[in-house]
C-alpha cells in the first residue's frame, strides 16, 4: 500500500462543503481534523482573540500578576531573566517591552550558553546585586529551584513562566506546587493542580496572557486614570516568533494566537524585526506564515544563542529604531554563519560515527569539542532521518562532561525516558520532543545503554513504536487538475501548520516523470511531473536529493500543494513529502 487515506464521514464532507462554499478536498481535510459543524469551520479558519479560552485555573498566574502590579506601582526594579533559545528570548523581549511601556524599571537579561542551561546562582547574584526587588524568568525556572532559592534568601521574589516538565519533587501533597517550589509563583501549565484547559503552550504564549491580565489588573487599581494604557495585541509578533520556532503543538490557543501573531509579524513594525527580515530575504511577494518562521527568521534568532550569547537576539527585539537595530542584527547575521558551518561539521563527523543506520531503539552520537550549540539541530536531522530518538552530545575535555540535547519524533516523550536515567545525568530538562541534558563523560557508555533501555521501556509501554512516517496518511486522493490556486488558498486558511496541525498531504498516482535534478547543495529533488489526464506540474522534494527518480519514471507522491513565487511570478507547485515507485 503506498498510503493510508484519513477516514471520514462522506455526509459529513458534504455537509461542509455546501454551508462554507469549499471545495470538496478542502471540506475533507477539515473534517480529517475533526471539525464537522460549519459554525466550528467558520472559526477554525477565522481565529479571533476573542476565542481564546480566559486564563481561569492557570496555576500561579494571579499571585504572579498581583506582585508585578505591587512593584509596578512601587517602583521596584524587575529583572526579567529568559533562556537562550527563540522562546526565551522573545518572551523575555515581549515582557520586558510592555513593562517598559508601563515606565517600570526593568532590568532584561538572557542565559549564556557557557553558563549552563536555565537560571543558576550567577543570574539570582546579578540581579540581587542590581537592586532588583522581583524576578520572572521565562521558559525557564521550573527545575531551577537552587538558584531561585538563593534569590529568595537575599530578599528578591521570584516568578516563574514556564512550559518545562515539572519535577515530580515539586509537586507537593494534592499537587499543590507552591508547597514545594521556592518560587512565589510558578505559572506553568503541566502543574499537577493547574486546570487551565490547554497544558500545551510555549512560554511565550503564557508571556502574552501574564500582560494581558496584569493590565487588567493594573487598570482596576486606577493605574492608567492619567497614563498611556499598552495594548498587549502589539506583542503577538513576538508570539508568533517563540511559539512556531519552540515546535509546540499548532493547536487551540497557540494556533490562534500564532495566526494573529503573524499578521502583525507581516507589518513588521518592530524596528528588530523589520532589519531581520531584510537580512534574511523576506519580502512581501508572499504571505510570511510559518515557514518565515521555520526557515529564515527563527534560526537566525536562535544562532546568537547557539554559539554562546543570545544578548544580541534580545537586543534586536527591544530595538526602538532602525538605527539601533542595524548592529544587532548584524551581529546576529554573523552568528548565523558560524552556526551553519558548525552544524555541517558535526552532522558529517555524527554520521560519520554512526556508520549507516543503527539497529537499536534510538540513536545516540558524542563527539569531542563538538560545538554544543549545535547539538538540537544535528539531533533532530538524525530523528527525521532514522525516525526515532536522536541524543546529540559534546564531550568538554576541560570540564570532563558532556552536554546536548536530544529530539523524538510524536508518541515518545523525551523528558519521561530521561526521567529514567535521572541518577546518571548531571541535569537534564525539557518536554516531550525535545530536551537538553548534561552527564560526566566518563558515564557517556553507561548512560547510553540506560537511554536505549528507557526507550524500549516507552515503546514497551505503547508510546513512539510504530508512528506513521511523512506521508504514510494522506486526506484525499487529487488528479493534478484538481491543485490550483483556488485550492492552495482555500487549504492555506487551514494553517498556520506545525506539529499537531500538519499541512494537508494530498496524493496522486501514475505520474510520468517529465524531468529531475537535483538542485541547491544537491540535497533537493527537483521534479516536472505529469498526471494521467496530461496536466502538468512543477514540484520540489526538500531533502530527498539521494531519491533515485530519473526521467520517464512513474511515481505516486504524497504532497502538499503551495503557491511558489519566483521571481516575482507565482505558480502552483507540489512540496512532495513521500515518493513510491510505480503506479
Amino acid at each position: 500500500m503506498t498510503w493510508t487515506l484519513r477516514q471520514v464521514d462522506d455526509d459529513v464532507v458534504g455537509r461542509l462543503e455546501a454551508a462554507l462554499g469549499v471545495r470538496r478536498i478542502t471540506a475533507r481535510c477539515l473534517a480529517a481534523r475533526g471539525i464537522e459543524a460549519a459554525d466550528d469551520a467558520r472559526m477554525y479558519l477565522a481565529p479571533r482573540l476573542g476565542q481564546l479560552r480566559p486564563p481561569a485555573g492557570l496555576a500561579g498566574l494571579t499571585d504572579a500578576v498581583a506582585r508585578l502590579a505591587d512593584a509596578v506601582q512601587a517602583g521596584e526594579r524587575i529583572g526579567v531573566f529568559g533562556d537562550y533559545d527563540v522562546d526565551g528570548v522573545t518572551t523575555a523581549a515581549l515582557i520586558a517591552s510592555f513593562l517598559r511601556e508601563l515606565d517600570a524599571a526593568c532590568l532584561p537579561r538572557v542565559a549564556h550558553r557557557d553558563a549552563g542551561y536555565g537560571f543558576g546562582d550567577r543570574d539570582a547574584d546579578h540581579f540581587a546585586s542590581a537592586g532588583c526587588r522581583v524576578i520572572v524568568t521565562v521558559d525557564c525556572g521550573t527545575s531551577d529551584e537552587e538558584a531561585i532559592a538563593r534569590a529568595k534568601s537575599r530578599g528578591v521574589d521570584v516568578i516563574v513562566v514556564d512550559h518545562h516538565t515539572v519535577p515530580a519533587h515539586t509537586q507537593g501533597p494534592g499537587g499543590d506546587q507552591q508547597i514545594a517550589h521556592p518560587a512565589l509563583a510558578l505559572v506553568n501549565p503541566l502543574r499537577a493542580d493547574s486546570t487551565f484547559p490547554f497544558r500545551s503552550m510555549a512560554s511565550v504564549g503564557l508571556g502574552f496572557y501574564l500582560t494581558a491580565a496584569l493590565r487588567t489588573e493594573l487598570d482596576r487599581r486606577g493605574f492608567f486614570r492619567s497614563r498611556h494604557k499598552p495594548d498587549p495585541r502589539s506583542l503577538l509578533d513576538l508570539v508568533a516568533l517563540g511559539t512556531v520556532a519552540d515546535l509546540v503543538p499548532l493547536k487551540h490557543e497557540n494556533r490562534i494566537l500564532t495566526s494573529i501573531g503573524l499578521r502583525c509579524l507581516a507589518r513588521s513594525q518592530r524596528p528588530g524585526i523589520a532589519a531581520l527580515m531584510t537580512l534574511a530575504e523576506v519580502t512581501p511577494e508572499r504571505p510570511i506564515d510559518e515557514r518565515t518562521i521555520g526557515w529564515r527568521l527563527g534560526p537566525r534568532l536562535n544562532a546568537p544563542g547557539r554559539m554562546g550569547d543570545a544578548e544580541p537576539a534580545l537586543q534586536l527585539l527591544l530595538a526602538t529604531s532602525e538605527a539601533e537595530a542595524a548592529p544587532w542584527a548584524a551581529r546576529i547575521e554573523e552568528a548565523n554563519a558560524a552556526r551553519r558551518e558548525a552544524q555541517k561539521v558535526v552532522l558529517e563527523q555524527a554520521l560519520e560515527a554512526l556508520a549507516g543506520a543503527p539497529s537499536q531503539a534510538a540513536v545516540i552520537v558524542a563527539g569531542q569539542g563538538w560545538s554544543s550549540g549545535v547539538t538540537g539541530i544535528v539531533a533532530n536531522k538524525l530523528m527525521e532521518l532514522y525516525r526515532r530518538p536522536a541524543f546529540v552530545l559534546s564531550i568538554d575535555e576541560r570540564t570532563k562532561l558532556a552536554r546536548g540535547s536530544g529530539r523524538a519524533p510524536a508518541g515518545y516523550h523525551l523528558y519521561d525516558i530521561l526521567e529514567r536515567c535521572a541518577e546518571r545525568l548531571v541535569r537534564f530538562g525539557g518536554h516531550a520532543g525535545a530536551a537538553g541534558l548534561t552527564v560526566a563523560a566518563a558515564e557517556i557508555e553507561a548512560l547510553e545503554g540506560e537511554l536505549q533501555a528507557a526507550v524500549v521501556a516507552q515503546e514497551a509501554d505503547g508510546r513512539g513504536a510504530g508512528a506513521a512516517g511523512v506521508g504514510d496518511h494522506i486526506d484525499a486522493e487529487v488528479a493534478l487538475g484538481d491543485v490550483d490556486a483556488e485550492l492552495c488558498q482555500q487549504l492555506d486558511r487551514l494553517g498556520p501548520f506545525g506539529q499537531g496541525n500538519e499541512k494537508p498531504l494530498l496524493g496522486c498516482r501514475g505520474m510520468l516523470v517529465r524531468e529531475s535534478r537535483r538542485v541547491g547543495d544537491g540535497s533537493h529533488l527537483k521534479l516536472e511531473v505529469e498526471d494521467r489526464h496530461g496536466v502538468a506540474r512543477s514540484a520540489i522534494a526538500f531533502g530527498q536529493g539521494e531519491q533515485a527518480v530519473e526521467a520517464g519514471a512513474t511515481i505516486a507522491a504524497a504532497f502538499a500543494p503551495m503557491i511558489s513565487v519566483w521571481r516575482g511570478e507565482s505558480r502552483v507547485e507540489l512540496d512532495i513529502r513521500a515518493i513510491h515507485a510505480g503506479r
